[in-house]
């Protein structure tokens, strides 16, 4: 028996660039993989942890992230990534479903490119 997944057809990039797809939820991962994988190679991490790691061995083009993860939060690792010289070039694009203005300007104060209030419609983040 052929799962969803499997049923899914995989589109196929020809971009060079890479995004990492940082979020603990698997459902909302996998939906922004498959919407950016016509535009982009899609890499995927569940935390901020295991996306630094992955960062360090193979540095994407763009990081989009989850805010809120067990592990290690994005606040966390965009702030680590930012004080790292090898790879503070690399924008991060912060989804989050805390609205409060304080909680955006603390994701831009340390250095996040953009910060995007969850639910949010793919064509935002495309943009940023």
């Amino acid at each position: 028996m052929i799962t969803e997944e499997e049923a899914e057809v995989k589109i196929r990039s020809k971009s060079r660039r890479y995004v990492l797809v940082v979020e603990d939820d698997p459902e909302i991962r996998r939906y922004i993989c498959r919407e950016l994988a016509a535009d982009y190679h899609t890499l995927e991490s569940e935390n901020g942890k295991e996306a630094l790691a992955a960062i360090l061995k193979r540095a994407p083009d763009l990081i989009i992230s989850d805010v809120m993860m067990p592990e290690m939060d994005s606040i966390t690792l965009c702030r680590r990534i930012k004080q790292n010289v090898n790879i503070n070039h690399i924008p991060v694009i912060l989804l989050t479903a805390r609205t409060k203005e304080e909680d955006n300007f603390e994701g831009l104060d340390i250095g996040a490119d953009a910060y995007i209030s969850k639910p949010f419609h793919m064509d935002m983040v495309k943009k940023q």
